[in-house]
């Protein structure tokens, strides 16, 4: 399989118009246009991926004057898309079609304009107990790391070719579940990874 991501290319910087934060505030958060060709024979669904295996495992110092994150802290994985159950005819997502802007409270999970099964993504947790943000993140939301993190976070976008027209996740899934009923259903997979960092001291 193959899998291009129109003005995103592997090892690159994150354009800003597909993150959730830039430097100055909020992005313009617009989900990526994808293609992808050469799906393996007996595909019978897709589903697309975007997550960050570099978040900060504790959020003690995330985004506070005065601190760092350390390199050393463990990191975790974080969802920022999750859409399963694409017909296998299925060869691309325009841009905007997952997203566009930030939503305050989400995205409804409910709502797959481009057809499929959304997940909820991560900014869910994140915005857990928020005032003005709490609520369930349906579709995409782009790259916002802390802005104090010492290392670069890497956004890994994958396209994934299964052996089952439905994995049977019902809107709002979560990265776990999707992990969970896609195992052993893989035929083939093909990936973008690039890069993005608010601080200006990382390279």
């Amino acid at each position: 399989m193959e899998l291009t991501i129109d003005g995103i290319d592997n090892g690159q910087p994150v354009p800003a118009r597909h993150a959730f934060c830039v430097g100055d505030g909020m992005g313009d958060n617009i989900s990526p246009a994808l293609r992808w060709r050469d799906i393996p024979d007996g595909t019978r669904s897709i589903a697309v991926t975007c997550t960050d295996p570099d978040v900060p495992s504790d959020p003690t110092d995330v985004n506070q004057q005065g601190r760092t994150v350390p390199d050393d802290l463990p990191r975790i994985t974080f969802a920022h898309w999750l859409l399963v159950d694409l017909p296998a005819e299925t060869t691309g997502i325009d841009e905007g079609a997952e997203g566009s802007g930030i939503v305050a409270r989400g995205k409804p999970v409910e709502d797959a304009p481009v057809g499929g099964v959304r997940g909820a993504n991560d900014f869910t947790s994140w915005f857990a107990g928020d005032e003005d943000m709490d609520g369930t993140y349906g579709g995409y939301d782009g790259p916002c790391p802390p802005w104090n993190d010492s290392i670069m976070h890497h956004y890994t976008w994958t396209v994934h070719a299964l052996d089952v027209a439905t994995l049977g996740l019902a809107p709002g899934f979560r990265l776990a579940d999707f992990e969970a009923a896609a195992d052993g259903h893989v035929l083939a997979t093909a990936s973008v990874t690039a890069r993005y960092s608010l601080n200006p001291e990382v390279g």
